[in-house]
């Protein structure tokens, strides 16, 4: 039997190409985007893609490639079938922008958004003149150039740049920024082109302002003080106000106001503006000013406090634009008989500026003034801040104001230093062009000493819902509310009560403090059922649990019964910081031995008195702390011997 022999089956191999090749693409940083290409060949494909490094991108594997933008980046993708055949996509540039991204849409679609448009100049003839307009799309967007309505030949990119600028450079500019979804177009800026000795002085601007705050009122062997919480609170929003960063911190030890000021140099950066402001207990000696720190012993000597030169020297080292101390506090001599020591100069770079609320060898007061307690030279201040003139004309204006208050007449004057060599006020505006990064690491480190709890809501097993919140007064005090949001049948004479895990002592809790702490919780809060204020939060050294206690009649049965549930709320505000971990921490110790510092937790017992205001007309108290002690008289112009512990002390911030 014969028969033909079937042929085999012959596969026609067809040519691997791309059908449609992955796009360029302009998006913020960490945004996610998807970049795609299509291919046709035999059989299954395989794709690989990789970065302009020659890398292969892990789990890039597919048609489609999805990542989280980090970094401007080249990719390309290689398509292969089972019969060794391969082919390349072309090369998609992802580039990111690490600039302001709030006005993007929520559902943004690729359409060109304007991130940064064009602003208005006027431009020395002969000087470079540049405009610049970013835009984020996907795909990237093409830029086109307009003078005086005319598109400009060539102009297409998002930088229009003229190295030497002429008449004919000048005057209305904008751009037409579209890709395959949409056109958008700047808004037109006028281009002023003039001789040299026409242009005005540019205006004064900061890359950032970060501003420290610290008010000390509980002391453990010192007169107790009442106005700087009020005198900080109001300040810290007031500065808010004109743009600044603060940190606001209430009663610190020398150790903690060291390592709050480590934390504050390191956030300030060349251009940036730094203001130290100081409210309590305080004296000059040999030509500096010393701060009192709260666990400050009695009597007690320089090492035990904090020197404000120092301070201001190690802010200008950090080449701020402008740096400001403003010093509520006491500069009596308690040795009248001492000759000044030689004190290390600052550099000449300028833009130094000291307030003192009062001149040397003289006291600063605090008074009750409309049922609140303020420092006299604060009040004056806060009156003036916000005005938009050179920070030394505000100054004057606060000085001029104390000057007509009969309260302090004779007592009291404001003193001004200053090296201010430029125009600059408060008020100036934050430029951060070319300052993006620097920003951005400084936002991490302030948000850190500034996150709140996020607000919880319980629910417990008879059915009863309540809603935990919290605010924060100072950047190491926090308020938590309770408020009962739903009850059930079964529930009657429901009441709440709020604890601490560990227990955090209300350290306002006495006579005068404890008023103004609640004016000021009134501010904050909503009539909730229960508060609890959460002091002295930068010593904690775990997370902060709170402890709500649902107390309530059952409806059957008659009885009073409790239930507890645990709210975790971790290392608020400074909590986070870790200031009881100063790296020069050891330096200091060894001064400290034998030395009578006492924890915040016993200074109840033994704390010297309040001052009490009198009843009828306001009357003025000191801010100086009295030291027992009479110093040796030093005839020489050498520095202190404890000059060189301060300089350790102040080493590592640099």
């Amino acid at each position: 039997m014969t028969g033909s022999r079937p042929n085999p089956c012959r596969i026609m191999i067809r040519e691997l190409f791309i059908v449609r090749h992955p796009v360029s693409l302009c998006v913020p940083v960490n945004y996610k985007v998807t970049l795609s290409v299509r291919a046709e060949g035999t059989g299954i494909l395989h794709y690989q893609w990789f970065t302009d490094d020659e890398k292969e991108v892990c789990g890039g594997t597919q048609a489609d490639l999805t990542i989280t933008a980090k970094k401007t980046q080249l990719y390309v993708c290689r398509v292969n079938d089972h019969f060794c055949n391969c082919v390349f996509s072309e090369w998609v540039k992802v580039k990111v922008l690490d600039i302001d991204k709030s006005g993007l849409p929520v559902h943004w679609q690729g359409e060109p958004h304007i991130a940064v448009n064009p602003k208005p100049q006027t431009v020395r003839k002969g000087a470079k003149l540049t405009l610049r307009c970013v835009a984020f799309g996907i795909p990237t967007p093409h830029y086109q150039w307009y003078r005086n309505g005319q598109p400009l030949l060539d102009m297409t990119s998002d930088t229009l740049q003229f190295d030497c600028a002429a008449a004919e450079h000048g005057g209305s500019y904008l751009c037409s920024i579209s890709n395959v979804l949409e056109e958008r177009w700047t808004e037109p800026v006028n281009v002023d082109i003039v001789q040299p000795d026409q242009l005005p002085p540019a205006a004064p601007t900061a890359t950032d302002k970060v501003a420290l705050l610290i008010g000390n009122l509980n002391y453990a062997h010192h007169p107790g003080l009442m106005a700087p919480i009020m005198d900080v609170h109001e300040l810290a929003n007031l500065l808010q106000q004109l743009g600044f960063r603060v940190v606001s911190l209430l009663d610190l030890t020398r150790e903690e106001m060291l390592a709050a000021i480590e934390k504050f140099i390191q956030l300030l950066d060349r251009g940036v503006y730094g203001l130290f402001y100081y409210a309590g207990h305080g004296y000059e000696r040999a030509g500096r000013n010393y701060l009192v720190a709260i666990d400050a012993p009695q009597p007690y000597q320089p090492e035990n406090c904090v020197c404000v030169q120092r301070v201001m020297l190690s802010m200008q080292q950090r080449r701020t634009a402008l740096s400001v101390i403003l010093l509520d506090t006491c500069r009596k001599w308690y040795n009248q008989d001492c000759i000044p020591s030689e004190i290390m100069p600052l550099k000449p770079s300028g833009n130094t500026v000291y307030g003192y609320a009062t001149c040397e060898d003289a006291e600063a007061f605090e008074v009750q003034d409309g049922g609140k307690s303020t420092g006299i030279f604060t009040k004056y201040l806060n009156k003036h801040i916000l005005q938009s003139e050179k920070v030394t004309h505000v100054l004057e204006k606060v000085s001029e104001d104390l000057g007509r208050d009969p309260l302090v007449t004779g007592k009291q004057a404001v003193e001004i230093k200053h090296t201010l060599k430029e125009p600059r006020s408060l008020a100036d505006p934050v430029r951060t062009t070319g300052h993006t990064r620097e920003l951005h690491l400084r936002d991490v480190c302030w948000r850190q000493a500034n996150e709140l709890p996020c607000k919880k809501r319980v629910k417990f097993l008879c059915g009863v819902e309540v809603e935990v919140s919290f605010s924060a007064l100072f950047s190491n005090v926090l308020v938590a509310f309770a408020t009962v949001k739903t009850t059930d049948p079964r529930t009657q004479d429901c009441t709440v009560t709020l604890s601490s895990i560990p227990t955090m002592e209300d350290i306002f809790s006495g006579p005068g403090r404890s008023e103004e702490m609640d004016s000021l919780l009134f501010k904050n809060s909503d009539n909730p059922d229960c508060t609890l204020r959460l002091c002295t939060l930068q010593r904690l050294k775990e997370s902060l649990v709170i402890k709500v206690d649902l107390h309530y009649t059952h409806t059957d049965s008659k009885l009073r019964k409790t239930e507890s549930y645990h709210v975790d709320i971790g290392k608020p505000l400074v909590a986070s910081c870790k200031l009881y971990k100063r790296r020069n921490h050891a330096a200091t110790d060894k001064k400290h031995e034998g030395a009578s510092a006492q924890s915040m937790g016993n200074i109840s017992s033994s704390r010297p008195q309040l001052h009490q205001t009198l009843a009828g007309p306001c009357r003025p108290f000191t801010r100086k702390a009295e030291c027992a002690a009479k110093v040796a008289v030093t005839r020489s112009n050498e520095p202190e011997e404890n000059d060189e512990t301060e300089l350790r002390d102040f080493a590592h911030l640099h």
